[in-house]
């Protein structure tokens, strides 16, 4: 990411702000079962500081479930993991987030508030977020597993409410099925590894 930011203008992002954090976040099924992971062993200290997060999660899930990205934004609602400004499970955050950096707090704000229709976001980022989870990908493809992309919610919904599924989807099963994000078809990503392969 250095390399790739070299001559970039800096990032604006930084800790407290979560002006981003409404839009949809898509994870492949590592990233999803990672987060349950991590929400299972954090929630009873969480609660402690007066945050429920598989409560947070569940109302958040039954509000934006099926939301196209735009219907998503338009809620002007923060990411049921955004408490005081802070992101909860910013360790296991997804490869979305941690791709999703920009160059001008300001702009942020006016899209977020619905007067800007654009902001200026490293490509340094989501370059490398993006090589990173095609390449894992296309690995979990070989493998065999499910490969798709899921909406965060409904998935680590899913992934919350039925501690079995992680051995499942092990065992092949496409256990956040119901969840699956389709803007690029799963035929057409498999396409363009298989094109990436055969430069090789």
């Amino acid at each position: 990411l250095a390399i790739q930011s070299e001559g970039e203008a800096p990032v604006a992002c930084h800790k407290g702000c979560a002006t981003c954090c409404t839009i949809r976040v898509t994870a492949t099924a590592p990233e999803v079962l990672l987060a349950a992971r991590y929400i299972r062993v954090a929630s009873e200290p969480l609660k402690r500081a007066d945050i429920d997060l598989p409560q947070r999660l569940a109302e958040a899930d039954r509000v934006t479930r099926g939301l196209s990205e735009q219907e998503r934004v338009a809620l002007r609602r923060f990411c049921p993991f955004i408490a005081s400004g802070v992101c909860v499970i910013y360790r296991v955050r997804p490869l979305a987030c941690r791709g999703h950096a920009s160059h001008d707090k300001r702009a942020c704000v006016e899209a977020a508030a619905g007067r800007a229709d654009s902001v200026p976001y490293s490509v340094a980022h989501m370059t490398v977020r993006s090589l990173v989870q095609n390449a894992m990908q296309s690995a979990l493809r070989d493998a065999g597993y499910t490969w798709a992309a899921y909406e965060l919610n409904h998935a680590l919904s899913i992934a919350l409410e039925d501690p079995g599924c992680e051995a499942r989807w092990a065992a092949g099963e496409d256990v956040f099925a119901a969840a699956q994000v389709d803007e690029v078809s799963i035929e057409e990503m498999a396409r363009t590894f298989d094109r990436i392969k055969a430069l090789q």
